[in-house]
Order: structure tokens, then sequence, then C-alpha cells
């Protein structure tokens, strides 16, 4: 059974860690680029510019380049929320930040219809064995019960990434 004193300090370190929120969004940023490479832009987790680059050929895009400046700089605004949730999931849990995206009213990117879940590794394999020339790798055997449990043993959930 839980005592009072137990439930005052769980109440007083979930205060604590929701105080950290506010400052862990603002440190958030995200950077994205053309595919070109000619725009590149640096938000902050308000979507505040931080930085702008234009390479010299941007100027040749005409009246196209103020568009795609903007695109630009809302897609790292996109890659900033995302930081942003991922640095308090790590802090509150995935629950607590649901509710926070609920709450804003700004959904992590991730969690987007339309976003690109990426390659599996049988494709990415695929793709490089067809650019290197060469066959694919053997799928590997099942880890052993013995193998599985060294490996937890040592899992980093920092290391993941959110599906926010």
């Amino acid at each position: 059974m839980i005592s009072t004193r137990d439930l005052i300090s769980q109440a007083r370190a979930r205060e604590a860690a929701m105080s950290k929120v506010d400052e862990l969004l603002a440190s958030a940023t995200g950077t994205a680029h053309d595919l070109d490479g000619q725009v590149e832009a640096t938000v902050d987790g308000r979507g505040k510019l931080l930085r702008l680059w234009l390479a010299p050929s941007a100027v040749n895009l005409g009246e196209r380049l103020g568009p795609l400046v903007v695109e630009i700089a809302q897609a790292a605004m996109r890659e900033a929320t995302q930081d942003g949730y991922n640095k308090v999931a790590l802090l509150l849990g995935e629950d607590m930040t649901f509710m926070i995206e609920q709450m804003t009213g700004m959904p992590a990117p991730a969690r987007a219809e339309d976003d690109d879940p990426g390659m599996t590794v049988e494709e990415f394999q695929r793709l490089r064995a067809e650019r290197l020339g060469s066959a694919p790798p053997e799928t590997p055997a099942p880890p052993s019960a013995e193998d599985e449990d060294a490996y937890w043993d040592s899992f980093d959930p920092a290391s993941l990434r959110s599906d926010r």
C-alpha cells in the first residue's frame, strides 16, 4: 500500500518534471533544406528563425525562392516540434507527452497520417546490394534466448526515435 508521504513525493517529482517542459521545448531545434541544397533553415521550438542559408545559385530561382524558403522553414518547424516532443517524452513518458500534444492541439509530426515510415531493413539491404553490385546479405538466424536476455539487459530506451 502506498503511503501519503509517497504520494506527496510522487506529486512533487511530477511537478518538478513538468516545470522543465517549457525549457525542453524551448531548447528544441529543427533544420531542413531543399533537395538541391540551395536553401537551408534552422528554427527553434517556437518557430523563431535561427539561421537561413541561401546558396549563391538561389538567386536563379526568381519568384520561386520566397515560397521555397517558407516551405523549408515549415519543414524545419516540424522537425523542431518533433525534437521537443522527443525530449519531453524522455522526461515524462509517452502518455504524458501525448496528453501535452492533445492540450496544445499540435500533434507530433511523426503521428501525422502522411508521415513517411521510411524503408524496411530488407529494402535498404536490397538497394545497397544493387548499388554496390553484390548479393544481399543472408537473413541472420533468430537470436537464442540467452542472446535476447543479454540484449535487453543493455538496452537503452533513450536510443529510440519516438513514434509520436
